[in-house]
């Protein structure tokens, strides 16, 4: 059997869009729910990513989130994105994110910026039109095992995200285009290439969209316990109705169902059709009343970036230059 990856906490050491989702209490269903709670929690800490931290505490207790991310166009050529955006929001992010395409090189210089401002970074790593049968059957180990060696030789923590969003139509290399079994099977195989080269600091990170109406089962796409370290999910607020819970509460119900391992939201922002501040007030609380129920969010990263085109042309999920919504993420990011 494939070991998992040893526990640790990582703070020590052009994209799309879509549309968004739309989605008797008596004695025995207050003990039903209590069970499943204390069933949650306990699967939670068996997972083992914080197994040497404290039970979870309540939202008063502890900080509303344990990692800040951010992610800037301008990355990974430069950083200084990432330090306007930490002067806008009044902290230094733990986390950030840049995209490679396939074939590409680890950035190693961007990569020592975030250490040296106390930040993992996070690679989205999308292998557009590559075989995913090819990735599994190893016609791209040379590449795969120079990238390996590469953020081995780094030494620092990184966060690995593989074809992120494969449930989503929109993505080569996922649902219409993929068969699951063939994108689960070039998972394993480069988790398993990168643990042979040694590469032990890598967090998986699994990543899911939250649009259920356009995306396949997430469970089909699930390459196991042992090849995943945290649990991602992309979601953005688009309109007025949108809140935390017709966002994110139907996918992670459906990942809950079988695993519960920490989970990031690894791309979200708020457009002004949404409405900013209240839309990020939301989501800060979303993620704190969760985290009571012992769902395990860890944190955000913020797709810090003006509209691109798509079905939302009109939108900017910046919050720079926008005075209400730097005070409300302020506001919300210190609960």
């Amino acid at each position: 059997m494939t070991r998992r990856e040893p526990a640790y906490d990582i703070q020590s050491s052009g994209h799309r869009t879509v549309a968004p989702i739309r989605r008797h209490v008596g004695l025995i269903a207050c003990v039903t729910i209590f069970i499943a709670v204390v069933v949650a929690i306990a699967g939670i800490r068996i997972s083992g990513v914080f197994s040497n931290s404290p039970a979870p505490s309540t939202p008063e207790q502890s900080e509303p989130i344990r990692y800040l991310g951010v992610y800037e166009p301008g990355a990974p050529g430069s950083y200084s994105g990432v330090e306007q955006f930490a002067n806008a929001v009044g902290r230094q992010p733990n986390l950030v994110s840049y995209y490679a395409g396939w074939g590409e090189n680890f950035e190693t210089a961007f990569a020592e910026s975030a250490a040296s401002h106390g930040a993992t970074t996070i690679v989205e790593v999308d292998p557009t039109n590559i075989s995913m049968a090819n990735i599994a059957a190893g016609a791209y180990d040379s590449y795969l095992i120079s990238f390996a060696r590469q953020v081995t030789a780094f030494k620092h923590r990184v966060v690995i995200s593989f074809g992120h969003e494969m449930n989503g139509y929109w993505e080569t290399w996922g649902y219409h285009h993929t068969p699951p079994a063939t994108f689960v099977a070039a998972w394993q195989h480069i988790v398993t290439l990168f643990r042979d080269q040694g590469a032990t600091n890598v967090v998986w990170l699994w990543q899911v969209n939250s649009a259920s109406a356009e995306t396949g089962p997430v469970r089909d796409w699930w390459p196991g316990a042992q090849y995943v370290t945290w649990v991602g999910v992309s979601g953005y607020y688009y309109l007025p109705g949108d809140n935390f819970y017709n966002i994110f509460s139907p996918v992670v119900t459906a990942i809950r169902q079988f695993t519960h391992d920490p989970l990031l939201i690894a791309e979200t922002a708020v457009g002004p059709q949404a409405g900013q501040s209240r839309g990020i007030n939301d989501l800060f609380t979303g993620m704190r009343v969760q985290n009571s129920l012992g769902l395990d969010y860890v944190g955000l990263v913020w797709f810090d970036q003006h509209s691109y085109g798509g079905l939302y042309k009109e939108q900017n999920w910046r919050i720079e230059g926008n005075p209400t919504a730097i005070t409300a993420f302020r506001s919300a990011l210190a609960g």
